[in-house]
């Protein structure tokens, strides 16, 4: 099921299916991001085309299928050793394909070329399907909690995946 299936790293050339990508995940799961829709919405052509540059903390990844993007994670570095893997999301169409573990793939062979110690997420438990699929992918929860911040009734739970050379 990977036939046509391309996974890399945003350009600045890409702002735009960036945007689109990201304001239908904003849409698709409005409480499952630390940002809403109309905040994403608010953001100008130059904040798109940054984050697709990745001039400043963020970097993306996207997954293409035959030129249309399916999928998408970031990563924010977090200390010196410690990578955070931020808005995954793939669209309903390909969820139960191979492309969630292949993003996740790219964060960790990015976490281990940059030689970070660790990743960690966020991630509601409740959230049963997303809990599951990061602990397939080696990923464990941490004792720690925090409220989402664009739904601060939800807690997220931390969980970390560590290299294995680590």
């Amino acid at each position: 099921m990977d036939c046509g299936l391309v996974i890399r790293g945003t350009e600045e050339s890409d702002w735009e299916i960036l945007k689109e990508i990201r304001l239908a995940a904003l849409l698709d799961a409005p409480t499952a991001f630390g940002v809403t829709h109309s905040a994403a919405m608010a953001n100008t052509e130059l904040q798109w085309r940054d984050r697709a540059a990745h001039r400043g903390a963020g970097r993306f990844t996207l997954a293409m299928r035959n030129g249309v993007a399916v999928g998408i994670v970031g990563r924010v570095l977090h200390s010196p050793t410690e990578s955070n893997l931020i808005a995954m999301w793939v669209t309903p169409a390909e969820r139960g394909t191979p492309v969630a573990r292949r993003l996740v793939d790219a964060v960790k062979s990015e976490a281990i070329a940059q030689n970070y110690a660790r990743i960690i997420l966020e991630v509601a438990p409740t959230n049963i399907r997303a809990a599951s699929f990061y602990q397939k992918q080696g990923f464990a929860f941490l004792p720690e909690w925090e409220p989402l911040a664009s739904h601060t009734q939800i807690m997220l739970q931390k969980m970390e995946w560590v290299r294995p050379d680590s």
